[in-house]
């Protein structure tokens, strides 16, 4: 039997890619959540998953954790600035025991994107190559939770404030991209495997007019040039650093690197992917 392991498996998206496995029928003897708190996954423990200690930042705890595990997925950290670190930690450690084939979650457009969240993934897929251990990467786009889960701010403010220029994100629930990852790890093959993966694309006046229909409250879409956001930002509270970085990812987007065209989660998931319709009414309720 093949063995699954899934790293940050108490976090939102590693949680729901175990239940993904689960519900796909993966024995829950055969799969591995590897936390850095394993009480946090005592209710997996007890559905006889096999909960496992192992922290990005502690090496030391990583050759326990992916002792007899065949195929693994790799969640990126949420820790910029560590992560390539981190992540080279477990592919060192996943070498070292022997796992057949990792499966990563990187970013959209990864070849060639602009974001500032990009240059750790970017090194990651590098180091990936150099491995030899075959492989499979995610190119995940933006989370649409990223939007919904301001829903009341925008609701508010009765404006959603950006710098995308008109450009739109290929966004997708966090649900989805956690059957995509599912689906990836059970079923990919060949050496070297790349899913640039997104849903529908919107822009951020399509985003304020669906959030509009749905809610009944009125919210605008203002936009602003970079400088001006990030100057913006700024007066809100924000230091210099933090407002350039967030304005940063808004010119990313007007660069077109948060869209894709590819239908690549469409394949893996077997079904479209959740409108952002759908989302916002679910957020709302």
């Amino acid at each position: 039997m093949t063995t699954y392991a899934v790293t940050g498996a108490t976090g939102q998206l590693g949680r729901l890619v175990v239940e993904e496995l689960l519900s796909r029928g993966v024995p829950a003897t055969d799969l591995v959540a590897i936390v850095r708190t394993p009480a946090k996954a005592a209710d997996l423990a007890e559905r006889g998953v096999q909960v496992r200690a192992g922290d990005y930042s502690l090496p030391e705890t990583l050759p326990a954790a992916l002792a007899g595990v065949q195929r693994l997925l790799l969640v990126s950290g949420s820790e910029p600035g560590g992560r390539l670190a981190q992540h080279t930690a477990v592919i060192e450690a996943a070498q070292a025991a022997g796992v057949e084939r990792i499966t990563y979650t990187g970013i959209l457009n990864s070849d060639h994107t602009s974001n500032p969240l990009a240059g750790e993934h970017q090194a990651t897929e590098q180091v990936l190559r150099a491995s030899g251990i075959p492989f499979s990467v995610l190119r995940n786009g933006w989370y649409t939770e990223n939007y919904t889960e301001r829903l009341e701010e925008y609701l508010q403010r009765g404006e959603i404030v950006g710098a995308t220029a008109g450009g739109k994100v290929s966004a997708a629930p966090r649900a989805d991209y956690a059957a995509a990852a599912a689906a990836a790890v059970l079923a990919d093959d060949g050496d070297v495997v790349i899913h640039e993966l997104g849903g529908s694309a919107f822009s951020f006046d399509e985003l304020a007019a669906t959030i509009s229909d749905i809610t009944g409250t009125k919210v605008a879409h203002r936009d602003l040039t970079v400088p001006e956001y990030a100057a913006e930002l700024q007066q809100a509270g924000l230091d210099a650093g933090t407002a350039g970085f967030v304005a940063g990812l808004d010119a990313s987007i007007a660069a077109g690197d948060l869209e894709t065209d590819s239908d690549d989660l469409v394949r893996l998931l077997d079904r479209p992917a959740t409108p952002l319709a759908d989302v916002v009414r679910a957020a709302r309720a």
